[in-house]
Parts: structure tokens; sequence; C-alpha cells
């Protein structure tokens, strides 16, 4: 199983670019998604972007991944 995270685009330099989740910045390729803008949201996998997503969808994804990493620390 394959999990992509959405991450806000927050530079841009050609093919490559910068996003941000919580503060956490990682380099990104964007030869997958060369349209995507700074303030998009791209799905990351991998280390490449591989998809767009609107700011509501990528907030709901987010609010879902930090339920179930809340719900791993009681284990």
């Amino acid at each position: 199983m394959c999990l992509a995270v959405p991450m806000k685009l927050v530079e841009r330099q050609e093919a490559l670019g910068i996003a941000e989740i919580d503060g956490v910045r990682r380099e990104v390729s964007l030869m997958l998604q060369p349209d995507a803008k700074v303030g998009d949201y791209v799905l990351i996998h991998a280390g490449y972007a591989i998809g767009l997503v609107d700011e509501e969808e990528a907030n709901a994804t987010l609010d879902l991944l930090r339920q179930v990493a809340g719900s791993m620390e009681s284990l």
C-alpha cells in the first residue's frame, strides 16, 4: 500500500519545489505536476508531487492522518 501526504507548496524553482506540513519542509520533485503553483496543495509520495488537491481535501486528509497517529501513541 502506498501513502501520499498532502503538503503545501511554498517555494518553486523549475521542476523542484519546497513543500511544507506542520512546519516541516521537504524538497520535492514537480516533474509529474508541472502546473503546480506556490500555494497549491500537492500529494507527495517518495519525494514526488503526484497530484493536486484543494485545501479542504488536504485538511480533511491531514486531520485523519493526525487521528491515526494519535491512536497509535496509546498502543
